[in-house]
């Protein structure tokens, strides 16, 4: 990092701060003691009010109403929002109304050199989900589902929701505690622990109808709601380890309700554990099938012997 760009840098990281030692500084920048000092004494020279501390532990206060010059982006820094802009584009994120007026204030804020080279990138680069006949930057086709901006406006004010799904012909609502919200094969989907059936749901957004802030009167704390999930996976009977040819084949489909834990940080190899209700003959059916279509890089640590028999009545029928 040069010496400018690294200055400019630690202004703005101690102006997010009310107090900060020189240790702090050298250990975020990577930088010696003295390059340090010399730094945070340029930093004060150009106006910056700062206090020292006297002791050992001493540091710096930051004076209120401390003043910033103006944003500079290097051409690499322009690079990186505008292709980060460009590869969001279809994956129906929250709050993409405001990427146009970023993307405008982006752009006025940068040099002519700089633009012409965003507009030979933009017409060069296409992301997946992007329309080739139209891959404008500012196309806001791919709005999300509204009930998404809703859930996450909701969520900054708590993780307890009564939510409204809509399940097929019917339409039901109930109170959730939020684990996760997360993307999965192009949809939006929610992970919540069910507070009147007291069992862990995955729902998709898209079937969300409505997303109010819910207020019992008595909470369930989340340490009670994780040691609840933790204790109904201890009926887990189904145990999968998958290699990189059967994550592959996970990745582009799976239940819902599954999902995978990988076991390095290559995430070449897996594990699955879940549940299978054995009495349920759809469920059944519908794991024996994924069963098969993972393929042969997998390897069955622990099954039901009713989903294993039908398994291999499966197979018998292809191989006699």
């Amino acid at each position: 990092m040069k010496k400018v760009e690294r200055i400019n840098t630690i202004m703005r990281y101690i102006n997010n701060r009310s107090h900060f030692t020189i240790s702090e500084i050298m250990r975020e920048f990577n930088i010696s003691r003295s390059t340090a000092i010399r730094d945070i004494r340029e930093i004060e020279a150009m106006g910056m009010p700062l206090e020292a501390e006297v002791g050992r532990d001493g540091g710096y206060f930051v004076m209120s109403n401390s003043v910033l010059p103006p944003v500079r982006f290097t051409d690499d820094e322009v690079k990186a929002l505008f292709i980060a802009f460009m590869a969001s584009r279809n994956l129906q994120l929250p709050y993409l109304k405001s990427r146009q007026s970023l993307a405008e204030k982006l752009l006025g804020l940068i040099s002519e050199n700089q633009q012409e080279t965003l507009v030979f990138l933009n017409q060069i680069l296409l992301f997946e989900g992007t329309n080739p006949k139209n891959p404008d930057l500012l196309e806001l086709s791919d709005l999300p589902h509204p009930t998404l901006e809703q859930l996450f406006q909701t969520l900054s004010l708590d993780s307890y929701l009564w939510i409204t799904v809509k399940e097929e012909n019917t339409v039901k609502s109930y109170p959730i505690y939020l684990l996760h919200l997360y993307r999965e094969k192009s949809v939006w989907l929610l992970e919540g622990f069910d507070l009147n059936d007291e069992q862990r749901k995955i729902l998709s957004v898209d079937n969300l109808t409505n997303v109010e802030p819910y207020s019992p009167k008595k909470r369930w704390s989340r340490k009670k709601i994780i040691e609840k999930i933790r204790h109904q996976e201890e009926e887990i009977n189904l145990v999968l380890e998958l290699g990189p040819k059967a994550i592959a084949q996970f990745r582009k489909y799976h239940p819902l309700k599954y999902t995978i834990s990988y076991t390095n940080p290559f995430q070449t190899t897996a594990i699955i554990k879940t549940y299978i209700d054995v009495n349920q003959s759809e469920e059944v059916t519908e794991v024996i099938n994924w069963l098969l279509f993972l393929g042969e890089d997998i390897e069955i640590k622990e099954v039901p012997e009713e989903v294993m028999e039908r398994l291999r009545g499966r197979l018998q029928l292809f191989f006699p």
